[in-house]
């Protein structure tokens, strides 16, 4: 399969996938036909209304929060910091809580709400072939770490306190009462 690039370049698809380009299938013309044989690359989270969470490591609560958000993380290997800083950004922004006439009017900011952050490799999932899912797609821990980090960073900047957090890497027990329930799945190159 040949994909045309912005620029009018033309180039393989399996190249575009060993060299880990980021092709948007929404910009290409529409097709019936068209699938592609390359995977699609970005960073993944999965945001719930919680009206209270903890995350416990060999039955130590390591993170809890009361009212607040907990947010599923997973890194892929061709996330940069700026996917991270618009996930963080757009997260504690979002206004997924109810105001006074209990429409989604306010962000976790807005309630003084905190958030629980979850680093979460099985969110790049792949169920394509067979019964067992394929994680190739999670970044190794030498490139999700550094950028789990920053994404905390740009958490506790934009939220302007610390967020609770998980440890990365680790068995962990992740409890809540989801508020709603309220759950929305974000990806970094699908910024709507």
């Amino acid at each position: 399969m040949v994909i045309r690039l912005r620029a009018g370049k033309e180039r393989d698809s399996s190249a575009l996938a060993r060299e880990r380009w980021i092709v948007r299938i929404d910009k290409m013309p529409a097709a019936d036909h068209f699938k592609p044989d390359f995977q699609l690359l970005f960073m993944r989270i999965l945001i719930q209304r919680s009206r209270q969470a903890s995350v416990t490591i060999d039955q130590e609560i390591v993170g809890a929060i009361d009212h607040g958000l907990v947010v599923l993380v997973g890194i892929e290997h061709a996330d940069t910091e700026e996917d991270a800083d618009w996930l963080a950004s757009k997260m504690v922004a979002m206004r997924i809580f109810s105001d006074h006439e209990g429409k989604m009017n306010w962000s976790v900011r807005e309630t003084a709400g905190s958030i629980l952050v979850v680093s979460q490799f099985t969110l790049h999932a792949s169920t394509k072939k067979g019964n067992r899912p394929g994680f190739t797609a999670a970044a190794r821990p030498d490139l999700a770490i550094p950028l789990y980090e920053h994404f905390l960073k740009v958490t506790e900047r934009e939220l302007g306190h610390p967020p609770a957090r998980g440890r990365f890497g680790a068995d962990m027990q992740v409890a809540l009462i989801n508020d709603g329930p309220v759950t929305i799945w974000m990806d970094s190159r699908a910024r709507e």
